[in-house]
């Protein structure tokens, strides 16, 4: 079987489908059957009520008494089966989302890195919810299918030659949403593709708003040009294949009154009694509604499976897990760890090659770090700082070498236990509105006070009352977070970065001597040479590599750092 790009083979997508609905299948196939018996049920109503129309004698007490239980079985059902599909399709709906995001937590993150985050967000909205959609909706398609046979049932049982010009001209209509079909489907898949494009600019008129604001070129460009050029490209593509459908709609409706028509005018020829004819009207006029659910539901389910082969394929591109990744509820908070070294071992990682550039190698890297030490790993820019953190913290596997924890080798299978140990605040770091799992509430104040932000953050009910802080104070925040986890090694990437001179000479004077006292290990990513003295040890990196390790005399450090 071939596929053209972005487009998952049939029997995978078919294979995701089962795995996602097997937990509810059971449930999901009960409410179905109700649905078909719903339409079952009111296509036998219309066989009730032709009979009634044309019983010589009038409708008799058995007649109405079908009729009214027929009546209960269509009603009741149409809701029973609309009820248990609608809670099934939110209930996978939701089982889909935890699956991606489960998926996202147990990818390692240098995969995670290589995804555009736009994409993955534009799945975890956009398609989820083209999915939604469609698993609403799916109890009503089901009891239209079953009217519409239960429909073309009753034609056969009236007349033969009805029930083959009926049958013809469903055929007919079929093969008009068959071709139209075709380019709805093109069109809906470079829907996807623009809704990608659409959440990047998304991201970059909130995420790039200060940005914008200064440079009026620039916001031109992206609201006019490219945020708008993808919006009317949406609508162009969603326009088109809606007109497509909408003209094989029309086109199938006349073939359809086209059939009535000639059983209308060819009674005599045909040799069909009237009450017969009269019959067959009834029913064609009442399943064309039903037809034109089917029919609806086309582009309905062919932009339901686009969405779901592209939530399929992330989910294939994701299928990285690293071992013993836990994502469950935590019952109670993990005992306070302690450790003895830390250490690299001719440790080497190279990022892939992407056009035809000269990747980025770190290494060999050998590297101690003793418990209770304080080290700054120093650098200019570009000189693997942040990847010799991202493979201490256990953030990357080594491609060579090992890392050691207290004499044993970090093993895949215990990396995440080992990343446990460390607390973190990374240049580009996420600030939680919670406390740290196990916190005591009244343990964040005097850090607020200290550094300062104890007059507009509170904590209530283990929150932060807000974060909406300038950049300098949310650092502060995340260092309170830190601090309250109480993990034995602590790793800063330029944190005082963003502090004024006051909070900087705190950071390094006060707060940094503070924890180490407690014990804890620090790891310091810094360009602040005024500070070097404040180290127990200092690393400088170059090129990838680790060019001085100790106590470097001060002009040295200025010169390398």
């Amino acid at each position: 079987m071939t596929t053209s790009p972005g487009q998952m083979p049939a029997w995978k997508l078919l294979g995701e489908a089962v795995r996602l609905l097997r937990p509810f299948w059971i449930v999901a196939a009960l409410g179905t059957t109700i649905g078909i018996l719903s339409g079952i049920a009111t296509a036998l109503l219309l066989q009730i009520i032709n009979r009634g129309l044309h019983d010589p004698d009038g409708s008799s007490w058995g007649l109405l008494a079908s009729f009214a239980g027929l009546c209960v079985l269509s009603v009741g059902g149409t809701a029973i089966a609309g009820t248990i599909n609608s809670i099934v399709g939110q209930k996978l709906i939701a089982a889909l989302r935890k699956d991606i995001s489960g998926r996202i937590l147990r990818t390692p993150i240098a995969a995670l890195e290589a995804h555009r985050s736009h994409r993955l967000m534009a799945v975890m909205t956009n398609d989820v919810d083209t999915v939604s959609s469609f698993t609403f909706n799916f109890s009503g398609y089901a009891i239209a299918l079953a009217v519409t046979l239960g429909s073309f049932i009753s034609l056969l049982t009236l007349s033969p030659v009805v029930f083959i010009i009926a049958l013809v001209s469903l055929a007919l209509g079929i093969v008009i949403n068959v071709i139209a079909k075709r380019g709805w489907i093109r069109d809906y898949r470079a829907v996807g593709i623009a809704q990608d494009e659409l959440h990047k600019q998304y991201r970059a008129i909130t995420d790039g708003a200060k940005e914008l604001k200064i440079n009026r070129p620039r916001r031109k460009r992206v609201h006019g040009v490219l945020l708008s050029g993808t919006a009317d490209r949406i609508v162009d593509l969603k326009s088109r294949a809606m007109r497509l459908y909408w003209m094989a709609d029309a086109a199938g409706s006349a073939v359809f009154f086209i059939a009535i028509g000639g059983l209308l005018a060819g009674e005599h020829r045909l040799g069909i009694d009237a009450s017969t004819i009269s019959g067959a009207v009834i029913v064609l006029l009442y399943v064309k509604g039903p037809v034109a659910q089917l029919a609806s539901a086309l582009p309905a389910f062919d932009q339901a499976r686009i969405a779901f082969e592209r939530i399929a394929e992330i989910s294939a591109e994701l299928d990285q897990a690293e071992p013993n990744i836990a994502i469950a509820p935590i019952d109670e908070p993990a005992a306070v760890q302690t450790i003895q070294s830390i250490a690299l071992e001719g440790v080497t990682y190279a990022f892939p090659t992407r056009d035809g550039v000269t990747p980025f190698v770190l290494g060999p890297i050998d590297l101690s770090i003793n418990a209770g030490e304080l080290l700054f790993i120093v650098g200019d820019n570009g000189s693997g700082k942040t990847t010799l953190i991202k493979l201490l913290l256990g953030l990357y596997a080594p491609q060579g070498g090992r890392v050691i924890l207290d004499g044993r080798t970090v093993t895949a299978e215990m990396r995440d236990d080992y990343r446990q140990l460390f607390t973190t605040i990374f240049s580009d770091y996420y600030l939680f509105d919670d406390l740290a799992y196990g916190s005591v509430s009244e343990e964040a104040l005097p850090h607020l006070q200290r550094l300062g932000i104890a007059h507009k953050v509170r904590v209530e009910d283990g929150r932060f009352s807000t974060t909406d802080l300038s950049t300098g104070q949310r650092k502060r925040l995340a260092l309170v977070q830190a601090w309250l986890e109480r993990r034995p090694v602590i790793v800063t990437d330029e944190w005082a970065a963003d502090q004024d001179p006051d909070f900087r000479r705190v950071f390094y004077e006060e707060l940094l001597p503070a924890l180490k006292a407690q014990g804890r290990t620090l790891i310091v990513i810094s360009h602040d040479d005024r500070y070097f003295h404040v180290a127990d040890r200092i690393v400088r990196m170059e090129n990838g590599r680790i060019v001085a390790d100790g106590v470097l005399p001060r002009a040295q450090l200025v010169e390398g750092g």
